[in-house]
């Protein structure tokens, strides 16, 4: 029987962990996706403790919490205190065993604290103490766990409207991680809500120094946003959609369907896709022009729970898979810009698995031997970032495309003990390999082909890939 999480964890025959310890491990960490929040890494932030580190904002837990029949006080209650937060997700750890948050949490404990002991109620005292002792140390602020995990880049998540101060404030440190920020215009094509969408162009107007009056001024000033953001290091734009949006339209309609909402009218639903149809070729052709790579995270139905949202806001765990037809959407919205010598590098990312074949046939169609893998297939994304789900997006991009081209993993994470998942990711992706071979499937005599496969699938695959 084997140990759990002993060195060869998920590893399960003699090359798989060859790959890994040989291969794999010594990788630094390129995390070209997360939500870290920029002003804990420019202000090197020093956590009170485990609870704030570990649980704020974590809606995995959160979920996890509320299925097991804790009561929301003790979940994002703001009278109650980080101890009895912390024991209630002790309390719950047990019950998650065969979900990923079993392995995530005892992995990061093990990996950032040195903990090897299960957490549970017997157990959550002590692990709270051990732990808060050290978040308290000079090594365990922001940067330090950082430099821990070999970080090497981060990616954050930010708005066009966004002063990026703090990265500015971190690399003027000579803070030898770089924190770069990434384009997330969202807000710009949500015109759902006229008020919100009103008062965002307004924001534009402010920090872009135009004055908003019409559809070329928005485009005008996001343009000079967009630029500010290429200054300060930006290689990669996001967005986080629906479905895609590939709707026939003409400038001029465009344009009238600005004034309308600017104007304070609700859009038909028609006008709506028709202009996050603009939107999303304007901003696509943006990021050709600079050399950029454009991310898509499709196919979540958010905030379901309409009562808890309105009490707790976004992001706060009541999203879900969503069922979407896509297919042909998508691929009218790539042509478009591969028509027109405009599609940039571009990684998509769908969140339902019932899509993984269509995104991996999907890829192929636009991949022009310009960059080996231009059109990536992203890694298992939100409620497919386990094991299982991360298993399923490699082979199936292994048997329809080039699993060796792959960027590989990436956190998507506001948390900075979350950086085990490139651990988890690169254990999974060597025993499958690494099984692979032992069943006569790979040849043995290609081991040191392959083993740079690895190394380049963990590392550098995207450190090429992005011009990092």
């Amino acid at each position: 029987m084997k140990k759990f999480l002993d060195e060869n964890f998920l590893l399960q025959t003699t090359t798989a962990q060859k790959l890994y310890h040989e291969h794999a491990v010594k990788q630094p960490i390129i995390d070209y996706h997360c939500h870290l929040v920029p002003s804990m890494v420019a202000n090197d932030h020093q956590f009170n403790t485990i609870t704030e580190a570990w649980l704020g904002g974590d809606h995995y837990k959160w979920r996890a919490m509320r299925t097991n029949g804790v009561d929301e006080q003790f979940i994002t209650g703001k009278e109650t205190s980080d101890w009895n937060k912390f024991e209630k997700w002790a309390e719950t750890v047990p019950y998650t065993m065969r979900n990923p948050l079993y392995h995530w949490t005892h992995l990061e404990l093990k990996t950032a604290f040195g903990i090897e002991k299960l957490l549970s109620p017997k157990t959550a005292r002590e692990i709270y103490d051990a732990c808060n002792e050290k978040l308290n140390s000079p090594e365990y602020s922001a940067r330090n766990l950082m430099r821990h995990y070999k970080v090497e880049a981060v990616c954050t998540t930010d708005d066009p409207v966004d002063s990026l101060e703090h990265h500015i404030k971190t690399k003027n440190d000579g803070f030898e991680i770089k924190m770069l920020p990434t384009w997330r215009p969202d807000k710009a094509m949500a015109v759902e809500n006229v008020m919100n969408f009103r008062a965002y162009v307004e924001q534009l107007a402010q920090v872009s120094g135009i004055n908003i009056a019409n559809f070329d001024d928005m485009i005008a000033a996001l343009r000079k946003r967009h630029d500010f953001f290429h200054e300060l290091g930006c290689k990669l734009s996001d967005h986080g959609i629906e479905e895609f949006y590939a709707e026939n339209y003409t400038e001029t309609e465009v344009k009238n369907i600005f004034n309308k909402i600017y104007g304070g009218k609700e859009l038909l639903h028609e006008e709506t896709l028709k202009f996050k149809s603009a939107m999303l070729v304007i901003f696509a052709e943006m990021d050709w022009e600079k050399g950029w790579t454009q991310q898509f995270h499709y196919g979540a139905i958010r905030n379901n729970n309409t009562r808890l949202f309105n009490k707790l806001g976004p992001d706060t765990g009541f999203d879900s898979i969503g069922t979407f037809s896509t297919s042909k959407v998508l691929s009218k919205f790539l042509n478009r810009l591969d028509t027109n010598d405009k599609l940039a590098k571009t990684i998509l990312y769908n969140l339902n698995p019932a899509d993984n074949e269509m995104i991996a046939t999907m890829i192929g169609n636009f991949q022009d031997g310009t960059v080996p893998g231009k059109i990536q297939f992203g890694s298992g994304w939100w409620f497919l970032d386990q094991k299982d789900g991360m298993e399923k997006q490699m082979n199936t991009l292994s048997v329809l495309g080039l699993l060796s081209r792959f960027v590989g993993m990436l956190t998507d994470s506001r948390s900075f003990l979350s950086y085990p998942r490139h651990e988890y990711f690169r254990r999974t992706l060597c025993n499958l390999i690494g099984n692979d071979v032992e069943n006569g499937l790979l040849p043995e005599s290609e081991i040191e082909f392959i083993g740079q496969m690895v190394e380049n699938i963990s590392y550098y695959n995207a450190k090429f890939f992005f011009n990092f």
